[in-house]
């Protein structure tokens, strides 16, 4: 009863400002409308689609546009046609329906407006690595991770030796050698030393795909190498978590960021609706019975 309530206040706010936007248009002489479509006593005019192709320079694209809108349209009036002759609707619901749909759209931009005009997205990394201490338990893994170095090489490539040793023997190497050598050669690379990536995606479309015991292998291997006709394949691994762990705060560091503003968004809406209660309480705009 009270979301009631607060949606009526709300639809009555917002009513109150819009007489305006849903009054009839008055023009001083009546315009002659083009029909392009009738499917009864029903008609589809010219403006009905003016805001169509807007978006398209192209006038075949355009045409093709509206060709699709006014079939679709009478589609639709056919079967809204048959419907009213094979079915005893209720008028009165149907139209409380559209009405209830109207106002629901009316209260959905308006929270929206307000909660654009007021929602801070900056999210402290306290606030992260609080979140994240609190609710780890939400965080388990669904697919086994790494921290590497990856590196595909073509088999032509000029000092391969010399780039397998510094690839297998980090971090006692020169990370910026092993970047300047896969910029200049390698066909693809991921060099983020902090960057936590799906194993699977790693390796696929490589020899390593074929993996059986992924568990066992991530726990035997520190460097892995493989090649086939085209391409060597490198990975240095540096550290790795397997599924049903709890996934490191880097992982997800961006999806806890996206929960704590959907957290802040509903928080808005709720101040909203207390606000709105509390205003209409004070200036008794409102009772049930």
């Amino acid at each position: 009863m009270l979301k009631l309530s607060i949606n009526i206040i709300l639809v009555a706010l917002l009513l109150s400002s819009c007489d305006k936007l849903y009054a009839p248009l008055e023009t001083q002489e009546e315009v002659e409308r083009k029909p392009i479509a009738r499917v009864g006593d029903i008609y589809l005019y010219e403006e009905d689609v003016e805001g169509l192709t807007f978006s398209s320079k192209d006038s075949n694209d355009s045409a093709q546009i509206v060709q699709k809108y006014v079939e679709s349209w009478i589609r639709k009036q056919l079967t809204i046609a048959r419907a009213s002759q094979e079915i005893n609707f209720d008028e009165a619901n149907i139209e409380r329906k559209v009405l209830d749909y109207r106002y629901a759209l009316m209260v959905h931009e308006y929270e929206k407006y307000y909660v654009n005009q007021r929602l801070k997205k900056d999210i402290s990394e306290e606030e992260i690595k609080t979140y994240y201490n609190e609710k780890s338990e939400n965080f388990v893994l669904r697919q086994n991770i790494i921290r590497c170095l990856f590196a595909v090489v073509p088999s032509e490539a000029p000092q391969i030796d010399n780039f397998r040793k510094l690839i297998r023997n980090y971090p006692n190497t020169d990370l910026e050698e092993i970047q300047s050598y896969c910029y200049r050669f390698a066909i693809q690379s991921s060099l983020e030393t902090d960057m936590w990536l799906d194993f699977d995606e790693v390796i696929a479309n490589t020899p390593f795909a074929n993996i059986q015991d992924k568990v066992s292998f991530l726990k035997s291997n520190s460097f892995i190498e493989n090649s086939d006709e085209q391409n060597y394949y490198f990975i240095r691994l540096l550290d790795y978590k397997i599924s049903n762990q709890i996934s490191p705060l880097e992982y997800i560091h961006d999806d806890i960021e996206s929960i704590l503003i959907n957290k802040k968004k509903v928080e808005l809406r709720r101040q909203l609706e207390e606000d709105l209660l509390e205003t209409a309480k004070e200036n008794n705009e409102f009772e049930t019975y």
